[in-house]
């Protein structure tokens, strides 16, 4: 059964679209802020929800990275069904999948926010048992108590299953190994105290990506959860300037 408030979401607007991806275990409503504001500028925007995500921990362990990009592209296609254009945000593992779309699918320019190329060692990844022995394991996580945000987005798991974690870990490294073959325009912003994906992600992300448009924005007193934090009006505004430029 899906959370209440976490389906994917379809905002109809003009020919550009925009599809929006979420990040590891989280949901749409992280980015319906942003979808609005871009609807607001004429973007149709689609939210897609990920396989596992959106319900509960025993679902998420039962999928791997490629049944989340399975979703990313389930997302695409209704998109480009609707528009003649297509743009993609992604936040965090988000980020990675869309970094992974610009290699296979027609897209625009893509917008990573807080994309994970590299984990804060204060998570102590190097604890993470072997698959093998994770079974169905999970790691807590706190709850959210976000203001001035949808309800849904504070619905997020409070467990990480190991073994999905192991999926997330193989993803980061499969994107590594892509980032010299994207040339797809890019908008790189993270936050200056992400303490879940290091800061020189972003700059990781710059400097090993083959696009000749790219653009890369740290920003000041944030951390990882840009669409939702209090400096996400800024994020806002430079995403959508990002999409607007010609």
């Amino acid at each position: 059964m899906i959370i209440q408030g976490a389906e994917s979401f379809l905002l109809k607007g003009g020919s550009k679209g925009v599809l929006l991806i979420h990040g590891f275990t989280g949901l749409p409503a992280e980015l319906l802020l942003l979808g609005n504001f871009l609807n607001r500028e004429g973007y149709t925007v689609l939210g897609v929800r990920l396989a596992g995500h959106g319900t509960n921990e025993l679902n998420l362990m039962q999928t791997t990275s490629e049944d989340w990009f399975n979703s990313v592209l389930d997302g695409y296609n209704i998109l480009s069904g609707l528009c003649e254009k297509i743009f993609v945000v992604g936040h965090s593992m988000g980020g990675l999948l869309t970094l992974k779309l610009s290699q296979v699918r027609k897209v625009e320019k893509i917008v990573t926010l807080a994309a994970p190329m590299f984990i804060d060692s204060n998570l102590h990844l190097e604890q993470l048992p072997p698959r093998s022995a994770c079974g169905t394991l999970c790691h807590a996580k706190p709850p959210r108590f976000l203001k001035n945000v949808p309800p849904a987005a504070n619905k997020v798991y409070c467990k990480m299953p190991y073994v999905s974690i192991h999926e997330l870990v193989d993803l980061i490294d499969e994107i590594k190994t892509l980032l010299p073959k994207i040339t797809t325009p890019i908008l790189i912003m993270h936050g200056e105290d992400d303490h879940t994906a290091t800061p020189y992600s972003a700059k990781f992300i710059f400097e090993k990506i083959s696009s000749p448009d790219k653009q890369k924005i740290f920003v000041p007193k944030c951390g990882h959860l840009l669409p939702l934090n209090d400096s996400r009006y800024f994020v806002f505004v430079e995403v959508t300037k990002f999409l607007n430029d010609d």
